[in-house]
Parts: structure tokens; sequence; C-alpha cells
């Protein structure tokens, strides 16, 4: 019978293809464990690993047992108490076991649940399912890594087009040099010495010696014609590596209205969906800038930290941020070197003789340089902005709006935003 032994290396983790497994089989209650531990934790907090909880019946499996089955005697073996027909007395009290402490089960049910920690890579695996940056296929931001090809020596196989025969004839010209170097020096020797000889008196030993030289001479000629001039080990053929380069360069712009009539509730809705962007972007690529934009009646570039921190009050000119959103653009990221994308959050109360300009703003300025553009409005009520948008939502491909007026629906909008093409909703 054959037997077959993976031998393949798995890391410090030896048990890593049964957790995959597990995770495979088990990722509906898994995925169910991830939502319930989002909703219990902030969003700040959600890059990192997570203790999840599944019923013991869910992780159950049919199990084959055996029962005793007719009429059996046995007297284990270390018994000295009993003997072969002893009767033993039911146990008193009701119950066996009676080593074990601890508190019973008010609801009747006494199995633990199992638990198993999730790193922080499996979370937002599971976090981030079946995401992607719309129009991901037809730009070069893909997950997959680009390849390009370096030379790297030479290798002794390869394909008949990658033969390098320059160096291939110095490497037989060496090799015949080293399997014959001995040989030609005997020959030279002996032909030395037979000059010397022919040119001395002739005897009958002599004449024998000659004949024997001659002899020899011909075997090493012969031995050094039969080293092949070219042998299969002097090919050598030019050695191609395939090594990762940073696919094209991408941008993200966050805008978010920071004006007076964003409390902080709404504050806390836009600040929860950049967040949850943020973490997206990190997830899928390694190289890739965020551009912070926070505005109200003015619109001005921060860090991170402020963008999420800082407190300002004021009226809304939301056209303010596509303006200085433009000019950025123009000013360090050109199109054809990068991949931009952006982001607005808002709600919606903009002074209503800047709505039309936003709406001109975003057709003829923002929208042609980017790749997608999405925007979000924290309140439900449809302001003037929101009018504007819809109208010029239906007639581009690369904008989209939506609508998130609780905590909850953060999430689902975000999915919605930037859902996989094809993916169903």
């Amino acid at each position: 019978m054959q037997q077959i032994i993976d031998r393949r290396l798995a890391g410090k983790n030896k048990s890593i293809g049964n957790r995959e497994r597990f995770l495979r089989r088990h990722k509906e209650q898994i995925r169910e464990a991830v939502r319930r531990a989002v909703e219990g934790r902030g969003i700040r907090d959600i890059a990192q690993g997570e203790d999840i909880h599944i019923p013991k019946r869910d992780i159950s499996e049919p199990v084959f047992g055996h029962g005793q089955g007719g009429s059996r005697e046995m007297v284990h073996p270390g018994n000295r108490d009993f003997v072969r027909g002893d009767r033993i007395e039911r146990p008193k009290g009701g119950g066996g076991g009676g080593a074990g402490s601890g508190n019973a089960s008010d609801s009747g049910e006494g199995e633990d649940d199992f638990v198993f920690h999730l790193t922080k890579e499996e979370f937002m695996q599971v976090f981030f399912d079946d995401l992607a940056l719309p129009n991901l296929i037809r730009t070069t931001l893909a997950e997959t890594p680009e390849y390009k090809t370096h030379r790297a020596g030479f290798s002794s196989d390869g394909t008949p087009n990658n033969l390098h025969v320059v160096r291939s004839m110095r490497g037989a010209i060496g090799r015949r040099i080293a399997l014959g170097s001995e040989s030609r020096r005997e020959l030279h020797r002996l032909e030395a010495l037979l000059e010397d000889l022919r040119a001395q008196p002739g005897t009958p030993a002599r004449l024998h010696e000659i004949e024997q030289i001659e002899a020899d001479i011909a075997a090493l000629r012969s031995r050094i014609d039969r080293i092949p001039y070219l042998d299969p080990i002097d090919l050598r053929y030019r050695s191609r590596v395939r090594t990762p380069v940073p696919t094209a360069k991408a941008v993200m712009f966050c805008l978010m209205d920071v004006s007076g009539s964003m409390d902080e509730a709404r504050k806390d809705l836009a600040k929860r969906f950049f967040i949850l962007l943020y973490l997206f972007l990190t997830r899928h690529y390694e190289k890739i800038e965020i551009v912070f934009i926070r505005h109200h009646t003015q619109a001005q570039e921060v860090s991170e930290h402020d963008f999420f921190h800082a407190t300002e009050t004021g009226g809304t000119v939301v056209s303010s941020a596509l303006v200085l959103m433009e000019d950025i653009i123009q000013a360090r990221y050109p199109r054809g070197e990068w991949n931009i994308y952006g982001a607005q959050a808002s709600d919606g109360d903009n002074w209503h003789d800047d709505s039309p300009r936003c709406r001109e703003i975003l057709e003829q300025k923002i929208l042609p340089l980017v790749r997608y553009f999405a925007y979000i409005q924290v309140v439900e009520q449809e302001q003037n902005l929101w009018h504007e948008y819809s109208d010029l939502a239906m007639e581009s491909e690369n904008f989209a709006i939506r609508k998130a007026a609780e905590v909850d629906q953060i999430y689902p909008v975000f999915r919605d935003l930037f859902k996989k093409e094809g993916a169903a909703k």
C-alpha cells in the first residue's frame, strides 16, 4: 500500500492547514461572530485580532460510538476488592463525578462555547471579504503584484533563444584545456624524444623504442581528439528572474464637512466612514497616499490627527474643498502617473448658490481626473447639495452617492459603494 507523507514546511505554526480548514468550514459562523465583534468595538480599534465565540453545537460533528451490546462480565486489571460474581450497590446520592466543582447552569445547558483567537490578518480578511475598489479591473491597482524581468547571471539550463554563445564557448575551451592539458604535455615530451631518437644511428633496439613512442603518440592524439568540442555541460543560458515592482501609484482624497451644522453625531458618522475607508485602503494596497481635507467656509489640507480630532465651526461652502482638491491634484498628482479616488462626507447643508457650482466643478474638473468619487450624506433629509449630486450621479459612471444617517448604516453603505463589480448586493 502506497503512503504519501506531506513534508512541506508550514512555518512555526504546524497546524496552519487544520486552522485554514476550520475557517473555511465554519465561515458563516465566523462572519457572524466578526459582525458581533464589530458592533461591540469602536472602528478605531477594528484593526486588531478578536476572540471568537462559536456555540459548541455549531461545531459538533457526527461520530461513531460503540455500545456495550450483549451480556458482559469483566473484572478489570488492578482490581483488588471484587471478584467475578460480586454485586455492586448503586451509588447513594443520585449522582457521580463528585470530584469536580463548579456552578450549575440555570438554563439546563452545560456546554461552553468554543473560543479561539482570530489574528489581526484573519479578522481583517473576514471583515473586508468581497470588497474592492470600483473599476479595479480597469486600473493597474491590482492586488496581484506586477513583475519585471531582470537579468541575473547565467544558468546551466534554459531555452535555446536564451543561449549565450560566447559564454558557452568560453566554458568549452576551458573544459578542453583542463581535460587535455596533461595529455598534451605528455605528447610534447614524446614528440621531442622521438626527434632525438630519429637523429641518432638506428639499431634494432632503438627502432623498437621509436615504434613504441609512435604508438604512444597516436594513442595520446586519439585521446585528445575524443574530447568533445562542445559538451552539454558547457552550455550557458541567460538567467532571468521576475521581481515584484510597485504598481501604479494611487491617492485617495478624503473630504469632510466640519461646519456648524455638522454636530458631533454627524461628525462621528463621517469619521467612521473615513476610518473604514482608511482601513480598507491599507488592507488592499501597500503604497497609497491619502490626502485629508476639512472644510467649512474655507478648506484646508490637514494631517490625519487634525482631520479626526480638530474642532472648528462655521458656515458651509462645499466648493472650497473641491477647488482645493483640484489644486492639489494639478500640483502633486498628475493623472498620467496616479490613480485618483475621492470620497466626501457631509450633511448636505450648503449655501444655495454654491451647490450648482459644486456640481459644475465635479463634472468639469474633478470627475475627468479621478477613477471614482463617492459622496455620503450623514442625514436622511435631502438637502440642495443632494439634489445637485443626484442628477450628476445619473449621468456619471464614476460618481456615486449614498445616505447613512445611523451608525449601523455606515458599513452597508460602504460595502455598497466599494463592492466588487458584478458582486451581488
